[in-house]
């Protein structure tokens, strides 16, 4: 298929941009956090937005490292009792497994979208600094499309496909490949 090829670079890409925006989103509230000590330090007393502010963060954390680990296969698998299968079974539970996740996100997406254009809510930070409950809200439509773009990528999100003597083999190969002083 023509189009398989071109969207699976785009999965990888939108990959790489989600562990960027999680890193960012971690440097971000670790910087508030710091912010907070430095300010205890220095003056004796705390801020009071600092805790509510890093916190938003954690939802676009926790739904696109979601998205990350589906990519890489380290997801919630029942690997010992797949691999017993005969691999015609083991193609029928991982298409069905894959149609799960598919279902799943598909979820995320109707359910998430409704929730995000319901979200009216503002949280108050500090009486300067006011932010939408859609800022939080979105990352839930978001991450279902994500995961529906990583389905393209078949089987090699499953990890009872993996041959265990190429991972194997790759490994060996990766530590010849070193150099040691």
């Amino acid at each position: 298929m023509p189009l398989l090829q071109p969207l699976r670079r785009l999965s990888d890409a939108v990959n790489q941009a989600a562990i960027v925006i999680c890193v960012a989103c971690v440097l971000v509230m670790l910087g508030i956090s710091f912010t907070a000590f430095l300010y205890k330090l220095a003056t004796g007393s705390t801020l009071s937005w600092t805790y509510s502010l890093a916190r938003l963060f954690l939802p676009w954390i926790g739904f696109l490292s979601m998205t990350i680990s589906l990519r890489y296969g380290e997801h919630v698998a029942m690997t010992l009792l797949v691999r017993s299968l005969p691999r015609v079974l083991l193609k029928v539970a991982a298409g069905l497994c894959l149609a799960v996740i598919a279902l799943f996100a598909l979820m995320l997406v109707w359910y998430g979208w409704g929730y995000f254009q319901g979200a009216s809510q503002v949280y108050m930070v500090s009486d300067q600094i006011q932010i939408s409950a859609k800022f939080t809200a979105i990352v839930i439509p978001i991450s279902g499309v994500i995961i529906l773009l990583h389905l393209v990528q078949g089987f090699d999100l499953l990890e009872h496909f993996i041959d265990d003597d190429t991972v194997i083999d790759e490994l060996i190969e990766t530590a010849d490949g070193e150099n040691r002083p």
